[in-house]
């Protein structure tokens, strides 16, 4: 039996994206269905619990780097209430010659810090001085190399890429990995400069959300996602389902066909808009010629490997910072440690302490595919060196692989936009969002989907 049903507009995919994307199409008034192939919605972020420990099996944190992702919280304040970090994880450290470093937070500190070399210092002094860069595809390592020097790029640019993208500096273009950065020099004609004179520009009440502080929600992200869940009703989320074919039904019209044991759900609906990663958009989309679809395939996805471990009491160094990062030239099997139990509140036991441990990463595909028992050696040891464990091991070790986690925006993001356009055009109503493209970060998916959610209600009152 053919099911149909009628929405002004579909969205594929339960992350977060799709979620918030949800949830304001709904406070708006416009009819919304979502469909998802998972069994449960919030896509790779994920809390669980174990014994006294309070766990994400996907990202850990986010950063308040736009309004609207304060604004999300103070929307949804009647379910989900936001965290912040506690004060003593403000540090960050990195690994250099068998010690840790804090990373500086200012100029003071980075022309005194062991990190950097000499001659490098005196290249931060004179980075406000330098030319701006005229290549718009610079690589992050080149601008870096460029104005601040490669030690620099060794034990501050590579070890951030490495917490945020899981990436390689040598490949990502700066103005689409890091287009604050890439911006401060072209308008400002410097990162130091440009800092400073922004600090100093007046900001309107809802710039001023933008703290970029790190942030969680009280008990963990999965409230954050149960909120959106539950805000937006059971009713109008589909999950489960294992193959969509979109199809288009006439000029303004769109047909979404949903394989089920007792046959086949069609959904008619005006809009459709993809919130899923590149790699699925050409089995999605496939009555778009392959050609076009051919950018989409350029886009790489970092592999990694997470590991939340747990310690009823904790028998090694003080863990007052964030976390610490291995930068590539150490030569360390792993990308970074996080200390959630420092970050937040009731994340392990009174005495004990919550690892986040990340591996693999563009530099080390390879440990993607490595046994648990051989992650779990890897961890191990890492943990033993570098955060002086002594006594017995973890009381949790839980492991998670992602083959494709992290986005990489490399040169062919260019293109890869050009044709997101394209399809647009030649497709009206067909919107394509995710992590495709406007950023990876928790921050990044809540401001694309607000401004998705805004245009489509423009466009139905016109």
């Amino acid at each position: 039996m053919n099911e149909e049903r009628n929405t002004r507009v579909l969205i594929i995919g339960a992350g977060l994206t799709g979620l918030t994307l949800a949830y304001y199409l709904k406070k708006a008034g416009i009819k919304t269905l979502m469909v998802d192939k998972s069994a449960r919605t919030g896509g790779v972020i994920h809390t669980e619990k174990d014994q006294a420990f309070v766990y994400e099996t996907g990202p850990n944190t986010g950063v308040l780097s736009t309004p609207d992702i304060v604004e999300l919280f103070e929307d949804l304040n009647k379910h989900v209430r936001i965290e912040l970090p506690d004060p003593v994880s403000k540090s960050r450290w990195i690994w250099k010659k068998g010690r840790w470093n804090a990373l500086p937070s200012g100029l003071m500190q980075a022309v005194s810090t062991p990190l950097f070399s000499t001659c490098d210092k005196f290249r931060i002094l004179g980075e406000p001085f330098r030319k701006k860069g005229t290549d718009p595809d610079e690589s992050v390592a080149d601008l870096v190399r460029r104005r601040l020097g490669k030690s620099y790029l060794q034990y501050a640019v590579d070890p951030f890429i490495s917490g945020i993208y899981a990436g390689d500096p040598e490949q990502l273009v700066t103005r689409y990995a890091l287009p604050k950065l890439y911006n401060l020099e072209q308008q400002y004609g410097s990162f130091i400069s440009g800092a400073i004179k922004k600090k100093s520009e007046h900001k309107d009440e809802r710039d001023q959300k933008a703290t970029r502080e790190i942030f969680s929600s009280e008990g963990g992200l999965q409230s954050l996602i149960d909120a959106l869940t539950t805000e937006i009703g059971h009713d109008n989320i589909l999950l489960n389902c294992s193959e969509i074919m979109i199809r288009p039904e006439n000029e303004h019209r769109w047909k979404t066909i949903l394989p089920t044991p007792g046959g086949p759900r069609t959904i008619h609906s005006n809009t459709v808009v993809t919130t899923v990663g590149s790699y699925s958009l050409p089995g999605l989309l496939d009555f778009i010629s392959p050609d076009l679809l051919a950018p989409f395939g350029k886009l790489k996805y970092a592999g990694v490997v997470q590991a939340a471990v747990g310690y009823n009491r904790w028998n090694g160094i003080r863990l007052n910072a964030f976390g610490g990062l291995f930068p590539s030239v150490e030569g360390r099997n792993t990308l970074g440690i996080l200390f959630p139990s420092s970050i937040f509140k009731g994340r392990a036991p009174e005495n004990g302490a919550l690892l986040s441990i990340f591996l693999g990463g563009m530099k080390n595909p390879d440990i993607i595919h490595k046994t648990d028992q051989e992650i779990v050696r890897m961890i191990s040891s890492e943990i033993n060196t570098t955060l002086l464990l002594k006594g017995d091991g973890a009381d949790m070790i839980k492991i998670f692989r992602y083959s494709n986690a992290i986005p990489q925006y490399e040169r062919s993001t260019g293109e890869r936009l050009r044709t997101i356009e394209q399809i647009q055009k030649l497709y009206p109503g067909l919107i394509l969002g995710g992590n495709v493209r406007d950023g990876i970060g928790m921050a990044d998916r809540v401001k694309q989907a607000k401004q998705i959610a805004i245009s489509l209600k423009e466009s139905q009152n016109e």
